[in-house]
């Protein structure tokens, strides 16, 4: 099993960290700042909790005044590259909400070596307006980082992150910023256009179908954004998004094989599963194959997780196979408990066959 991120915070990372910082701020209690990182309650944080842990510790180490401790951070930022530096802007996030335009600028820096997503939120949250505005702008710079930064940190539903009530509420001061990155050049941009698409549409699915139908065909790009964006919605069959699509509800398929073995295993273990379905003769139809699986809560109530298997237009008549293994080991976002499974064959948003499968506990 591999490790977990937050396992990439160890003592030789601080310290290696330490000899960066003293190159532009000679006077650093290293030893301090290692002591205070891993002192009690270390062991048992996760992976953003130790983030902030050392952004506390350079709080106590760097000078005291905001503004000295991020020309430190500001001056060995080229040094510091991808996501294990997270905590810097954690650190503006922690200190500088009262330094407004100092911070702001330091975020933008920061983002260009590692991300800024999670601390602008605080500011957002402070003065919407106002940070919405700067989003904007930075929706025009020539940097894909700080390009991305305009859509990403403004998602009203961005993964680890407090989410935006007010822009959950009400997206409207999203869609300048959505529209000016639409076709841009950067996949990395273009991902976050799209996963904002998607957390939008969440809440407000008519808006993002709106959307939808005035973007589709502006360029390759775009419809990958729009795809990806609209992946909820298609997931819940929404008729309009499936028709924009191409993808019609209840296509004349015939199951012709549906099986998953074995239907009792153990904790950790899985199943293979296959499927056959005959397309009837006429013209060619676009079919969307997927996996839905039911997972017990302890509350004895079900949740549903789709699987994407297929998706592709088919000729009429043929034999459309496919099969695949599907795992119960337990993951960092999903637990596995015992009982009862169903595994059920979607084909454009209809269910058409399901099997149960039971899941063992340890010590049956």
């Amino acid at each position: 099993m591999p490790e977990p991120l937050k396992a990439m915070y160890h003592e030789p990372f601080l310290r290696a960290f330490v000899h960066i910082v003293k190159k532009a701020y000679p006077a650093f209690d290293g030893e301090a700042f290692v002591r205070l990182t891993l002192g009690p309650g270390w062991d048992e944080l996760e992976l953003k909790g130790r983030m902030h842990r050392i952004a506390e510790s350079l709080g106590a180490t760097l000078p005291a005044e905001y503004e000295r401790a991020l020309d430190v951070l500001e001056a060995i930022a080229d040094e510091c590259h991808g996501f294990p530096y997270l905590f810097f802007p954690d650190f503006v996030e922690t200190y500088g909400l009262d330094h407004w335009d100092r911070s702001v600028a330091a975020l933008e820096k920061f983002t260009r070596m590692s991300s800024s997503e999670f601390a602008v939120r605080p500011f957002l949250k402070r003065d919407q307006p106002r940070m919405m505005a700067q989003m904007e702008a930075r929706s025009k710079h020539p940097n894909e980082h700080v390009r991305r930064l305009a859509s990403e940190g403004c998602r009203p539903r961005l993964p680890w992150a407090d989410a935006l009530p007010a822009l959950k509420r009400d997206p409207a001061p999203i869609w300048p910023i959505l529209e000016q990155l639409k076709a841009d050049p950067s996949e990395y941009v273009r991902r976050s256009v799209a996963n904002n698409l998607n957390d939008i549409s969440k809440d407000h699915p008519e808006q993002v179908l709106a959307i939808a139908q005035a973007w589709k065909g502006v360029s390759e790009e775009t419809d990958w954004i729009l795809r990806h964006g609209c992946r909820g919605l298609l997931r819940a069959a929404h008729p309009e998004v499936m028709a924009l699509f191409g993808i019609m509800p209840q296509p004349e398929v015939q199951v012709k094989d549906w099986a998953v073995t074995p239907t009792e295993v153990a904790t950790g273990g899985s199943v293979e599963f296959r499927y056959s379905l005959q397309v009837p003769d006429g013209e060619p139809i676009k079919l969307r194959v997927e996996l839905a699986a039911f997972f017990p809560r302890t509350t004895g109530k079900y949740y549903r997780k789709l699987f994407k298997l297929s998706e592709k237009v088919v000729s009429g008549g043929v034999l459309l196979q496919g099969g695949r293994r599907f795992s119960f080991a337990d993951l960092s976002t999903r637990r596995h408990y015992p009982g009862i499974h169903r595994l059920a064959l979607v084909v454009n948003g209809q269910e058409i066959a399901s099997v149960d499968v039971l899941l063992q506990g340890e010590g049956t």
